[in-house]
């Protein structure tokens, strides 16, 4: 009996090892299986993200808001403008796409019966209002400069949040302050290149005449004054073709699924880019507005703003060149020091605190340093 006994708890004990053995070799089936594919998933998942953000794009450029303002607020909505080229079917060609969408809020009679000397073309998002503020009572501030013409623009699209008490908001800051153009595309980081393309769309229709523009970010430290005095001299005849900023030179596409500026070779199959200014913060003459939005639907689209704003440079025969002496165009965060500041035009990753309490010491200490001829 005791036998029996053990035979049967030996049989039970076999089987428990049997299942087991088995449940681990599935497990290890599984594994090999996930692991042998797992070094494709982030450019699968990458790819999908890319394909979701360009249907949402194209969506938004296809969708009007119209919504019914709140009571007693009619007053404070306009009507949508429409008065602007718009595209609203994607090219046929994979390698391009929608360049100019239709205005939400715009400011039309921003140049009326002027032709300012420099616009301060910023890209921002909706919510980074106190960065706008900041701007606006620092490098961004229009009568900064006596005797200088200078225009201030907040470029923006609609976001993923956009609804009506989002709209009423940027009507009262528009309102208030005359310096938002809002378009109806989906803004984000790979709409870069369809904020600025359309931002140079608003100058050559409303502001053809400006003198210079500086395209740049909102969390930028510019020192208007040495830009306008020390690189552009109001003095002399503005300049045609010209182009500066931080000069990228021997740029070539990140092919890095995990990198923020990666660019697939379907999109960009060269192995460089053409001379290009870094993004942060690049000047060019007027004239080249129109120039570079006529080019750009011959151009192969890409993400990457500066890289693709380069490339209709080197469509249209243009080449950046670099800054004059001591007035540097920094993509960087430069340590401050009065007669550092007193001589460079950018400066990156400003908080709108930071943004102000150096912008005001440099103009308390500014005339303690001698610029270097």
């Amino acid at each position: 009996m005791f036998c029996l006994t053990r035979l049967i708890c030996f049989s039970i004990i076999k089987q428990r090892i049997i299942r087991l053995l088995f449940l681990a070799l599935v497990l290890f089936t599984l594994m090999v299986l996930i692991f042998s594919n797992i070094r494709w998933l982030p450019g699968k998942l990458a790819r999908s993200t890319i394909q979701i953000q360009n249907a949402l794009a194209n969506l938004s450029a296809r969708v009007q808001l119209n919504t019914p303002p709140a009571k007693n607020r009619t007053s404070t909505l306009p009507p949508l403008i429409t008065n602007a080229p718009m595209e609203t079917r994607p090219s046929k060609d994979p390698q391009k796409r929608v360049h100019t969408y239709g205005y939400v809020i715009n400011e039309p009679d921003k140049c009326k019966d002027i032709d300012p000397f420099l616009i301060l073309l910023i890209t921002v998002e909706r919510w980074q209002k106190q960065a706008r503020q900041a701007i606006r009572i620092t490098w961004g501030k229009e009568d900064f400069l006596p005797g200088v013409r200078i225009l201030r623009l907040f470029l923006l699209g609609k976001d993923l949040d956009w609804n009506d008490e989002g709209q009423r908001s940027l009507v009262e800051e528009s309102q208030m302050f005359h310096d938002i153009i809002l378009h109806d595309y989906l803004d984000t980081y790979y709409n870069l290149t369809t904020k600025v393309i359309n931002g140079l769309n608003w100058i050559s229709t409303y502001c053809p005449n400006a003198s210079y523009v500086m395209k740049t970010d909102s969390d930028m430290f510019v020192n208007t004054e040495h830009l306008v005095y020390r690189v552009l001299k109001p003095d002399g005849p503005p300049r045609l073709n010209y182009f500066t900023g931080h000069l990228m030179t021997n740029g070539m596409p990140i092919r890095n699924l995990d990198s923020k500026w990666y660019v697939p070779p379907e999109e960009y199959p060269e192995e460089s880019y053409p001379l290009f200014c870094s993004g942060t913060g690049y000047v060019f003459s007027g004239d080249l507005a129109r120039k570079i939005v006529q080019v750009s639907p011959n151009v192969t689209w890409i993400r990457l703003e500066d890289a693709f704003v380069g490339l209709c440079l080197d469509k249209l025969g243009v080449l950046p060149v670099a800054p004059p002496k001591n007035s540097d165009f920094s993509p960087l965060r430069v340590g401050y020091s009065d007669c550092d500041y007193n001589q460079i035009v950018t400066s990156h990753l400003f908080s709108p605190g930071d943004l102000m309490y150096f912008w005001n010491r440099l103009q308390q200490n500014k005339y303690t340093c001698v610029l270097n001829q």
